[in-house]
């Protein structure tokens, strides 16, 4: 019975430490990483599968626009900005209870009027939607009218 609760225990640590890890992230040759093979990961870059996810549409100054979706995730539960660039922003996102870490990065796209997006979890194989659902969430708050979302 011990051995068990050894190997859960170890087991339990091992998922947390992993998901401490920073895997590699940012811009590669102009985009966002694309997702790897499992469902655990949304990017916009994707062109298709189930990975894929729209951007998000700018409606006003893209440099504007991009501040006030960085106030908005900064605000959400969980979030912590860990990149703030011109036109790249990195966030991670902790989950209450377990500590797992999700990366959620934004690249502007000014001249397309856009900013791609990529959400993805750190460990496990499927996050059961909760990359796509969090970004849905980001995309409900940045097109309230300002005022309202940011």
């Amino acid at each position: 019975m011990l051995a068990i609760v050894g190997v859960g225990a170890a087991f339990a640590a091992a998922v947390v430490l992993l998901s401490w890890r920073r895997p590699e992230l940012g811009i590669q040759d102009g985009r966002l990483r694309p997702c790897g093979e499992r469902p655990n990961c949304v990017c916009s870059h994707a062109a298709a599968g189930d990975s894929a996810i729209a951007p998000l549409s700018l409606d006003g100054d893209a440099k504007t626009e991009f501040r006030r979706l960085k106030n908005i995730v900064s605000r959400m539960p969980g979030a912590r900005l860990i990149e703030d660039g011109p036109d790249y922003l990195r966030f991670e996102f902790s989950t209450p209870i377990m500590h797992y870490v999700d990366d959620v990065e934004f690249l502007l796209d000014a001249d397309s009027g856009i900013i791609h997006v990529r959400s993805a979890s750190r460990v496990g194989y499927s996050d059961m939607g909760a990359n796509r659902q969090r970004v849905e969430a980001i995309r409900e708050r940045f097109e309230q009218p300002t005022g309202q979302g940011g």
